[in-house]
């Protein structure tokens, strides 16, 4: 089933196993992760994924997009209490991460 990208905002993650594509771009793509941290710039991406339905062939065919950079959910991974649990305490931890980041800004000004 086939559903529009709505704009849910940075509070919304879609579970792994999720399938998207992008505004200008026909590869779809499947997420397997999600928070992921660049060690080397320090920038926190949404989500990382792999084509689909090749998977994750070489670490070099990762991609790493934010959820604003989707333009349409094709298939929404599953979901159960486990799953709504942690994509909660994920997003309080971010949350908090942050929070305390900006308040670390703010003091270095």
């Amino acid at each position: 089933m086939n559903q529009e990208h709505q704009g849910q905002g940075e509070k919304h993650l879609l579970p792994i196993g999720s399938v998207v594509k992008f505004k200008d771009w026909d590869q779809t793509l499947m997420i397997y992760g999600r928070m992921q941290n660049d060690s080397k710039t320090l920038k926190r991406w949404d989500y990382v994924a792999c084509f689909y339905p090749h998977g994750n062939l070489t670490k070099d065919s990762n991609i790493f997009f934010n959820h604003k950079d989707i333009s349409e959910v094709v298939f929404t991974g599953y979901i159960n209490d486990e799953e709504i649990a942690f994509r909660d305490a994920l997003l309080e931890g971010i949350e908090k991460a942050d929070k305390a980041a900006a308040a670390a800004a703010d003091q270095d000004k």
